[in-house]
């Protein structure tokens, strides 16, 4: 396999002997985005100086047996909402075009601390939401040109897929860990609400913002996890629980293991290829020796979607409220009604709709509490033909709440989960396959996720760049 497309598993261990070098690597990375990059537009900011300082520091602590684990000497990235001391934030927005922050966001200080090297800033939608600012760059698919990316970290899953950054982060309010990562065939982790700090992390919707990492296995999100998770006293929303070791499970027999699965949910409205490789998945875990137990969604599943707009466009004008309306002419269409649509919603209208999401977290853990995972498609669809007008809005007309029903039930709730890439569609595109955990279940899915890949080969198909 090429280096760029390593994972960092097999990568550390000859950082650690130093039979490989960070300047190398980093240098080789470089070179990569140098070439790659003018296509495929997953990059916001590339920090080369930057980068290889870090690496040369890198080398010298490991040279002098202060190795400080997985990430060290690893060029990493992260989606361009995270601060970042002196370099320019912008959050996908023309809004913040002259951001530059005087500190880093915790993920960014705990990445650091981890000797992760730091290639750059990623691209994505403004504001985080579903379109892209005119006036700023859309990621390319790296599969196919002119493909759906997968919205708000799609520069994440696009340097990702790309063989752009060994890990990148993303964050999700409504699937945009997920969505980069199905559509551009990478893994993505979303961690249970908390566990990551949102400290010097632009917000969507704070109550159903996330931040996790995308990478090219299952072990190694555990390694980007293991390093940016925990409380911060700088986020009172952080849990207090002390972080395990995320990969404490790899390996382990997954025998027993029981998998929740609801064939309706799952298969209906989907296109046929697509829900085969996820079928076929969840196959491959009952040969593994996983069991397979029936399971029903919430009935009201449906109705419960539409309050996903609600809830995220009004905390959306809260997020927003120093720069819109006042600066309304510098935002994107596709923002700008967002927020509008935010700013109209009654009080009455948004209570509605968080209580509406607390009934379906509470029917939602019903429906797994005889089960260790569930299964489900991560997307509701493979990535598809886009023109950059769609993609700078406005919003579209018939744009339907129910195509979040694999990603928003498990933001609503904060549940945790993994998307592995399960196959390619009859279009040649990727698939993506998701287990959902109960809370702190991070290192089961690590364990859940390797054993996947331990009996399939998806997770090394790479888009053709």
């Amino acid at each position: 396999m090429s280096l760029h497309y390593q994972t960092i598993e097999k990568l550390a261990p000859l950082i650690e002997s130093r039979e490989l070098s960070p300047v190398d690597l980093t240098r080789a990375q470089l070179d990569r985005i140098e070439t790659l990059d003018p296509q495929l537009k997953s990059y916001a900011t590339v920090t080369p100086e930057l980068a290889l300082k870090q690496a040369r520091q890198a080398e010298n602590e490991i040279a002098h047996g202060r190795y400080l684990g997985p990430l060290h000497g690893i060029p990493i990235a992260v989606k361009d909402l995270c601060n970042t001391s002196g370099i320019r934030t912008m959050g996908g927005s023309a809004v913040f075009a002259d951001n530059v922050p005087d500190h880093d966001a915790t993920v960014v200080v705990k990445l650091r601390h981890a000797g992760a090297v730091l290639l750059g800033k990623l691209n994505m939608t403004e504001g985080a939401m579903g379109g892209y600012n005119p006036a700023l760059q859309v990621p390319e698919n790296p599969w196919r040109p002119s493909h759906w990316a997968g919205a708000s970290s799609s520069g994440s899953g696009s340097a990702t897929a790309a063989g752009l950054a060994y890990g990148t982060l993303g964050s999700d309010t409504g699937g945009s860990i997920r969505h980069p990562a199905a559509v551009c065939g990478t893994v993505g982790l979303k961690p249970t609400w908390g566990r990551v700090s949102r400290h010097g992390v632009m917000d969507l919707a704070e109550s159903l913002d996330h931040v996790g990492p995308l990478t090219r296995s299952a072990v190694d999100a555990g390694i980007v996890l293991q390093a940016i998770s925990g409380h911060d006293p700088l986020d009172p929303t952080t849990l207090p629980q002390e972080v395990p070791d995320m990969l404490a499970r790899v390996g382990m027999d997954i025998r027993g293991l029981k998998i929740g699965w609801d064939e309706n949910y799952a298969t209906s409205d989907m296109e046929p290829s697509f829900a085969a490789a996820v079928e076929s998945g969840v196959k491959v875990m009952e040969h593994l020796g996983a069991e397979i137990i029936p399971v029903k969604m919430p009935e009201f599943l449906r109705e419960a979607m539409a309050a996903w707009p609600v809830i995220c466009s009004t905390e959306a004008a809260n997020a927003h409220s120093a720069t819109y309306p006042s600066r309304a002419n510098d935002y994107g269409p596709f923002l700008r009604q967002w927020l509008e649509n935010g700013l109209h919603h009654s009080a009455t209208e948004y209570a509605q709709a968080n209580s509406l999401r607390l009934r379906l977290n509470g029917a939602l853990r019903n429906t797994i509490r005889a089960v260790d995972v569930l299964a489900c498609p991560s997307t509701a669809r493979a990535s598809y033909p886009v023109t950059k007008e769609f993609l700078y809005g406005p919003i579209p007309g018939d744009r339907d709440p129910w195509s979040g029903r694999f990603t928003v039930p498990y933001d609503f709730s904060g549940l945790p989960t993994i998307a592995l890439p399960c196959g390619l569609d009859d279009n040649g595109m990727p698939v993506s396959l998701q287990f959902a955990g109960h809370h702190l279940a991070e290192p089961l899915l690590v364990q859940v996720g390797a054993a996947f890949e331990s009996a399939t080969d998806f997770h090394n198909l790479h888009p053709p760049v």
